[in-house]
């Protein structure tokens, strides 16, 4: 049988894969090696051994290896990320920001290089709504290497009050939180890799470059078996807390397009996207592809809601004392603001109301048979301290999701995909198997993946 034209393309090249350890990268690489086994080489970029984007020549101490790879290497993947919303700012600017600088520098110096491909993400737009272009976001007004400076002067100054390292951990996280909300992101993981593109769209030169920016990537949809996940990503958080009964409500647009996209389509446009360009020697060009739902095929908060609900009342999760938990159907309130009032109403207000009896109860008992209760009261304590401490964490913890969530649950924005109709378009015209390496999102029939795929997998994969 005639091999895809797709798939020759990879016979004999050599590719550079940083972020190597990450689902979307594995997924990648498992689709190149599968069709295409006589692919020259792989060097996957993993932390464990020599390799780290966020410093020079990526960690790469050993001069033999660098020059090797300089002179082998014809394409990059810079799929390096870190994905945490409120990482250390410190952390996040090495890895996202200035780590893309770090590999887009590395690959100026390889000989045979012909394509960068990053991998970013669709929110680097902020929280924009309308139609959102397939362009590089440019900030005249914003400095990114001040930004490294003041991260680095708030680190120094956190170090020198000889505070704990959690403690500094924790202010780091808050100073990238609050400098991504000033300069108008809603998360430091976002704020850092809008960062990350606007230093390779000033610095590339004649590089050919493309961006993939996929929107909120989930489980396979197909291959190369569907369902498969990694951990608990982006809205999976709030799933996997629904189907145990630990979420009843959530703050949401319930006419909102959750824009999920699977990891295989995302692989699928990175697969086609090298092919095309690589074989297009388009330098000095920038190209950026959307890949996500909302324009054609959008998952509505609604129907995920109608759909998790649907699963969970036909397969109830079984928790640890193997009894079924009911998950009822989630509360969504239109607003941010009368979500926390019932927030505080129903569970915040109770607690302290809880805390504040418990502590008069066992005042008293305490007072009137000292010698007797002494043993009972402390483990009276004990025990009305743990559940207390266990019911104030999950309430904090429903708190923090619905923040962090927030800027996506009431997302009205709609990211255009032109880029990505004319690439299936050329890639038809160059004889690509669309049907192997299918990215239209018209195709997903949702209550299928939903139902039998998505959240059996997440369940199954994604909590192992």
């Amino acid at each position: 049988m005639e091999l895809d034209n797709a798939v020759k393309f990879f016979q004999g090249k050599t590719i550079l894969i940083t972020g190597a350890t990450g689902f979307l990268a594995k997924v990648f690489v498992e689709k190149i090696l599968r069709l295409q086994p006589n692919v020259n080489k792989l060097y996957l970029l993993v932390k464990a051994v020599a390799g780290d984007i966020s410093f020079e020549n990526l960690g790469l101490n050993d001069p033999e290896l660098r020059e090797e790879m300089r002179k082998e290497i014809q394409i990059i993947v810079n799929v390096a990320a870190s994905t945490d919303f409120s990482e250390r700012y410190d952390d996040a600017l090495d890895i996202n920001t200035f780590g893309a600088f770090n590999v887009l520098n590395f690959g100026k110096k390889c000989d045979k290089v012909k394509l960068f491909l990053h991998v970013s993400t669709a929110y680097v737009c902020g929280e924009q709504i309308g139609i959102i272009l397939e362009k590089l976001k440019r900030r005249n007004d914003m400095n990114i290497f001040e930004e490294k400076r003041l991260a680095e002067e708030h680190l120094s100054q956190l170090q020198n009050q000889c505070i704990p390292d959690k403690a500094i951990t924790s202010s780091m996280k808050e100073f990238g939180l609050e400098r991504a909300k000033l300069n108008g992101w809603p998360n430091t993981y976002v704020f850092t890799k809008a960062m990350g593109e606007m230093l390779l769209g000033m610095f590339k030169g004649d590089f050919p470059l493309v961006i993939i920016r996929p929107t909120m990537i989930a489980s396979t949809y197909k291959q190369p078996f569907p369902g498969w996940i990694e951990g608990v990503r982006t809205i999976d958080s709030v799933l996997v807390n629904y189907g145990k009964g630990k979420l009843t409500c959530f703050p949401g647009n319930l006419n909102s397009a959750l824009d999920v996209i699977p990891v295989d389509m995302v692989v699928n446009v990175m697969v086609v996207a090298i092919e095309v360009h690589y074989a297009q020697h388009q330098y000095s060009c920038e190209t950026i592809y959307h890949v996500g739902t909302s324009s054609k095929n959008p998952l509505k908060l609604s129907d995920l809601r109608n759909l998790s609900h649907y699963y969970f009342t036909k397969n109830p999760w079984i928790d640890t004392n193997g009894q079924k938990v009911e998950a009822g159907k989630l509360i969504v309130f239109s607003t941010i603001n009368r979500f926390f009032l019932y927030m505080k109403i129903k569970y915040v207000l109770p607690l302290k109301v809880f805390l504040h009896k418990i502590i008069l109860f066992l005042t008293r008992l305490f007072n009137a048979f000292f010698h007797v209760l002494y043993l009972i009261n402390k483990l009276c304590c004990q025990r009305f301290e743990k559940i207390y401490t266990n019911l104030n964490r999950r309430v904090k913890f429903i708190l923090r999701l619905a923040e962090f969530y927030k800027p996506y649950a009431f997302f009205t924005g709609i990211f255009d995909d032109r880029n990505l109709e004319r690439l299936q378009r050329v890639a038809e015209e160059r004889g690509i198997d669309l049907a192997e390496f299918n990215f239209d999102s018209k195709s997903i029939d949702w209550e299928d993946y939903i139902m039998n795929s998505h959240i059996p997998g997440l369940f199954n994969q994604g909590l192992l």
